[in-house]
């Protein structure tokens, strides 16, 4: 009897334990002092507001100048605001047509502010949204599907900010002046930071695991110096920490995966090691999980790069498309709309489709496919991509009309705009928006899920690359269209009479691009492997 006593006492405090760790979080997350923490009274959506009322305010400010570190942003901020307000700070007031020109020292004040700004949004951006997904436990099922809708409305916070920032905050710059217009988001920046230290006993941190970079380089070094050892068949054989929790801080053990078996090599132990016991040189020997951090940011980088594609064609609502406005109908009555003010299209379809995708989409998609959140990461950026090619095949169409018109009424040689109303570009901008909301909202979901513990903010850096390598692609491909159309004093496709060019070859050229693109990804989702943490 007393052995059967002892069994039920021994099985009722393991339930007791099992029910006591429930309580708190699963994944090595800890309090701002380091205690590991409770479930119920931090992180999840209790402490998102502070992180995307942060967020959606210092976007008022970004996107007004058109496109941690807090700091520094909220710094150069106010520097700005200060070159254009103090009088010695700002160049002296145009007297008729004759403006006098900035001194060194007011540029230099102006640029400081710029750079400041930029090197705090480097700092911000791959932070924040990596931060925010971590207010969410990944060994709780429950906390996982609300994961997926932070990614969501973290995108939808940031384009409320632009909505508001490319109309009322630039509306008071050339109406109210600039002091002014840069004086009111720097505000509001202050008192987002301000509301943003205020939540910081409601959140969850994940510890630091060191430079990621530095990590790499060892795996890289410890494997050529032991370029000349066969790395066993037996992946067990390979040396990982024998305790539960990984020697990286902050990161949970990665299983070992088959390929890049040459990486393996910085994980095994040579006999030299194995005789004096000595494992504690991480340049001469690595653990598994080390090996495989390396390995999942190769694996990652085929579906990176398609990514740079995709940009290539978003960069196009701030560019052709504009031009392409300009040389058609901007008038509503007696009042005329600027051609880059349609790019709020793009923003309103985003505001749209987040909660559409997050409330309509992915309930009925998971009752289809059976998965959390309704796709995988691969599927919505793959959805997207296909989407983009929509959008710069709607921008050619409208290009082919437009410039058929331009035939009909014999404009051809004139540099005039079209009697075809600018309304028509609605379609491809609401395309774009649609897209964004597939492909960037899904690359920072793959790029935080699939990345280590210990680096999803260089990974969230890595996504935000694409954006401006994406930039200097597009840049790119119009110089060498502009080059190849323009031989033998051909006017080229995009003149700077677009009526005489061919603008709507360059848009098909880009939605064949986007195609390819988009074959080169399914290829690649096909081959990815997921990670595998313990």
């Amino acid at each position: 009897m007393g052995s059967v006593d002892d069994d039920s006492s021994l099985v009722e405090q393991g339930l007791l334990q099992d029910e006591e760790s429930r309580r708190y979080t699963g994944d090595g997350s800890v309090d701002f002092k380091g205690r590991r923490v409770l479930k119920e009274n931090t992180g999840n959506w209790r402490a998102c507001p502070f992180i995307l009322g942060k967020h959606f305010f210092s976007h008022l400010f970004s996107y007004a100048l058109h496109n941690l570190f807090c700091s520094l942003h909220i710094y150069g901020m106010c520097t700005l605001t200060l070159s254009a307000s103090v009088p010695a700070l700002k160049p002296a007031e145009c007297v008729g047509s004759i403006c006098p020109s900035a001194t060194p020292a007011q540029y230099a004040v102006f640029f400081f502010g710029l750079y400041m700004i930029a090197l705090g949004t480097g700092g911000i951006k791959p932070c924040v949204s990596s931060f925010g997904a971590d207010q969410f436990d990944d060994t709780d099922s429950q906390e996982r599907i609300k994961k997926g809708s932070f990614f969501n409305w973290f995108y939808f916070s940031i384009n409320i900010g632009a909505l508001v920032s490319s109309s009322l905050i630039v509306w008071i710059q050339e109406n109210r002046g600039w002091g002014l217009g840069f004086g009111i988001p720097a505000l509001f920046m202050g008192l987002a930071i301000g509301s943003f230290f205020i939540g910081t006993p409601l959140y969850r941190f994940q510890k630091p695991g060191g430079s990621p970079i530095t990590r790499m380089c060892q795996v890289v070094v410890a494997s050529f110096q032991k370029r000349n050892l066969a790395v066993p068949e037996d992946s067990s054989l390979l040396y990982e920490t024998p305790e539960k929790t990984s020697a990286i801080e902050g990161s949970r053990k990665l299983g070992h995966s088959d390929e890049l078996r040459c990486l393996d090599r910085a994980a095994v132990v040579s006999e030299a090691e194995s005789k004096t016991g000595n494992y504690s040189n991480p340049w001469r020997l690595c653990t598994v999980t080390q090996v495989e951090e390396l390995k999942i940011l190769i694996r990652m980088f085929p579906v990176w790069a398609t990514g740079i594609i995709f940009a290539a064609v978003y960069a196009q609502m701030s560019t052709l498309f504009v031009e392409q406005g300009t040389m058609m109908d901007t008038t509503i009555g007696s009042f005329s709309i600027p051609p880059a003010s349609l790019s709020t299209f793009d923003v309103i379809s985003v505001i749209f489709w987040v909660p559409v995708y997050d409330r309509v989409i992915v309930p009925i998609a998971r009752k289809f496919t059976g998965k959390e959140r309704g796709f995988t990461e691969l599927q919505r950026m793959g959805i997207g991509l296909f989407i983009s090619i929509l959008c710069m095949s709607a921008a050619a169409v409208v290009e082919i009309v437009r410039l058929q018109l331009a035939k009909e009424l014999d404009l051809v040689d004139k540099p005039v705009a079209v009697p075809l109303s600018i309304f028509w570009q609605i379609p491809q901008y609401f395309l774009l928006g649609a897209a964004e909301v597939f492909t960037f909202v899904g690359q920072l979901e793959f790029f935080y899920d699939q990345s280590p513990d210990a680096m999803r903010s260089l990974c969230s850096a890595l996504s935000l690359l694409t954006t401006s390598l994406g930039n200097y692609l597009s840049s790119f491909i119009l110089t060498v269209v502009t080059y190849l159309t323009t031989q033998g004093g051909k006017p080229g496709w995009i003149p700077n009479n677009l009526n005489e060019g061919h603008l709507d070859n360059f848009f098909w050229l880009l939605a064949g691009l986007s195609l390819l693109n988009m074959l080169v990804y399914i290829v690649a989702a096909k081959r990815y492997k997921q990670k595998k943490a313990t």
